[in-house]
């Protein structure tokens, strides 16, 4: 038994890593496909408007960059659907009835078409009218977008799901509600924080790469106004971006208090409860204020959540356990009636997971609420991984976001006093920032996705419960398969990027 045990550990485990290494190789392309497009579509329009061939030049030049990386995302993208599947079928037969239907939209809609569209986009010019090209450009862009869009409400559904009923006869979740699942608060917001996040990133990869024409007196012209049109988009990405996060503070405060708790090390809840910038050095009542804009208020802490607040009306760990484990024995009752063909008391039981029922309200409120907290063995199983990775992760983040603002703002100062030229020092930063904006926006989602462990859907489905029953040895090496194949891809397409960079625009 501690053998099957400790296997399953570790086929958690490697799920998690393969699941985890392809998220991350799948999001270094998917930000700059969503923002760049845009980017591409707005130099488009000024080259329809003003027929001016340096703004078509400069839009097919983009465009290539566009291109490479759009290609590569899809093929890791396909992969991340498919592990749904593989390695976390548990997971996918307990919530493929909601899950499923915002990827299919995407493959049905989003998909098809900005595969349809990008194909004008590339090979359309001189072939149909500029105003069919543009209007291909600017619906290639936007179904970029609209694919991250149906991506994110599944995702956003599995830190807070909403919109579904159990159903006890098949022991899974049923969507009741579409339009709960896509505009709940966590949807939109996850959504517009994302993309708006993709704009930046797409925005400092232009600024970057036109640094370095600047530095090297290449593409001037084409460098200049680049810099210009991404660095207005940028900020306006920012602004974004930051008031998003300050709703994404709210809603993980409201809905997963242990990923707040993480995010700050906050191990005692508080009233005032100070933002800590770095270790020792906080800012007073802040964190109270972001979480729920009142100074006053008070922010659960780690030890609320395993210990128990009776003052705060929080559970402890242990207790809501003992709740899960009561909601999947009365499943099990449920079960059991139906096999012996005892309708009274299935009927009986089946009442109780009908929230429309008074009975059924109870049960879901004291019981079945806590449905996932019946697969944990312990209090510290509620706790998310790594710790110390999510609070840095958060200040990463964060610090790094305050830098794009500034250097968006100095971008267009120095393009304002035309010295943009004359200055290395913020062309070389601007440089740098390249690899720093993706930093950025990997920490994003490892303080979203770790700091939501051990939850693959909060509160009602955990990790250990989601994964196939695989052998560990066989997730091992796909694991090392994936990784060797995804760092060959990206080291293909950082050489591809760079040669066609080197290479500039072309004349034809």
């Amino acid at each position: 038994m501690n053998l099957l045990a400790a296997d399953l550990g570790a086929v958690v485990d490697w799920s998690r890593a393969q699941f985890a290494l392809t998220a991350i190789y799948h999001w270094l392309f998917v930000p700059l496909t969503l923002g760049l497009g845009f980017i591409i579509a707005f130099m488009e329009t000024r080259y329809v408007r003003t027929g001016d061939e340096f703004w078509k030049r400069t839009t097919k030049f983009w465009m290539r960059l566009f291109g490479i990386n759009f290609a590569i995302g899809v093929a890791t993208g396909l992969i991340l659907e498919f592990e749904f599947g593989t390695n976390w079928s548990n997971y996918s037969y307990f919530v493929g009835d909601i899950f499923g239907a915002p990827l299919a939209i995407e493959g049905i809609m989003a998909f098809f078409m900005e595969s349809t569209f990008i194909a004008v986009m590339f090979f359309g010019w001189d072939k149909v009218s500029k105003k069919f090209h543009l209007a291909a450009t600017w619906l290639t862009a936007i179904g970029a977008n609209l694919s991250a869009l149906w991506i994110l409400v599944a995702n956003a559904w599995m830190q807070y799901p909403a919109g579904m009923r159990f159903n006890p006869e098949t022991a899974r979740n049923e969507m009741v509600n579409f339009w709960d699942v896509l505009f709940s608060p966590v949807a939109m917001n996850k959504f517009f924080h994302t993309v708006t996040s993709a704009f930046v990133l797409a925005a400092v990869f232009v600024i970057g790469v036109s640094a370095w024409y600047l530095l090297r007196k290449r593409e001037e012209r084409l460098a200049r106004k680049s810099i210009k049109i991404a660095s207005i988009f940028g900020l306006i990405g920012a602004v974004c971006v930051i008031w998003t996060g300050d709703g994404s503070a709210v809603q993980v405060a409201k809905y997963q208090p242990m990923k707040l708790a993480t995010m700050e090390n906050l191990q005692e809840g508080q009233t005032h409860a100070p933002l800590s910038l770095v270790p020792g050095v906080e800012i007073p009542s802040m964190l109270s204020v972001l979480a729920y804009h009142d100074t006053e208020a008070y922010v659960v802490g780690i030890n609320d959540l395993i210990e128990g607040n009776p003052e705060q009306g929080i559970l402890s760990a242990d207790e809501k356990i003992k709740r899960g484990q009561h909601a999947i024995e009365t499943l099990a009752a449920f079960k059991a009636a139906q096999k012996t063909g005892d309708t009274a008391a299935a009927d009986s039981i089946a009442q109780l997971f009908d929230p429309a029922t008074e009975a059924g309200k109870t049960f879901h409120n004291d019981y079945f609420r806590y449905f996932g907290y019946g697969y944990l063995q312990s209090a510290q199983e509620t706790l998310p991984p790594f710790i110390p990775l999510i609070y840095w992760s958060f200040r990463v983040m964060v610090g790094l976001g305050i830098w794009f603002v500034v250097l968006f703002i100095w971008m267009l100062i120095l393009e304002k006093r035309n010295t943009l030229g004359q200055k290395r020092l913020p062309l070389h930063l601007a440089l740098w920032s390249i690899p720093l904006v993706y930093i950025a926006s990997q920490a994003g989602w490892v303080v979203a996705e770790v700091g939501r462990q051990p939850w693959t859907i909060q509160d009602l489905l955990p990790t250990v419960a989601a994964v196939s029953r695989l052998e560990s040895a066989s997730v091992q090496v796909t694991f090392w398969i994936f990784a060797a194949l995804f760092t060959t891809l990206l080291i293909a397409e950082i050489g591809i990027m760079v040669k066609q960079i080197r290479r500039g625009p072309s004349d034809k």
